[in-house]
């Protein structure tokens, strides 16, 4: 398939997160990718167990993340920062284009009730 240059395979979906334009930056892919996908988890091989827990938490509660896979991906990985411009370890959740952050962010707001109100949120917008 021309025009992918790097894709992350999402049970049965393939997310193209990367293209022809050798130039862009890693951060305008994060921000494709986070904009076209109400949920999204950013991972790595070393934080599957993590980001295994994350998937099966949100898909009890109706949300089927987008997982992007970032082992060969040091330009994306390196674009996924912060408010404060602090590169996010991944596993990083992004919901409705908000970052989450990790498994211990993703649980306290589950914990809290936040995390439902947030996914009614994405389906009434």
């Amino acid at each position: 398939m021309q025009g992918v240059r790097r894709c992350a395979a999402v049970g049965g979906l393939t997310l193209d997160v990367g293209g022809d334009d050798e130039s862009r930056p890693g951060e305008r892919r994060v921000e494709r990718v986070i904009r076209e996908n109400p949920v999204v988890i950013f991972s790595t091989s070393s934080s599957c167990c993590m980001s295994h827990v994350m998937r099966r938490l949100l898909s009890t509660l109706g949300a089927h993340p987008t997982l992007v896979q970032l082992d060969h991906s040091d330009d994306i990985r390196g674009a996924l920062a912060d408010g404060s411009g602090a590169t996010v370890p991944p596993p990083a959740v992004y919901i409705g284009g908000r970052r989450v952050g990790g498994l211990e962010s993703l649980m306290a707001l589950h914990l809290s009730g936040e995390l439902t109100a947030m996914l009614r949120q994405l389906t009434t917008s």
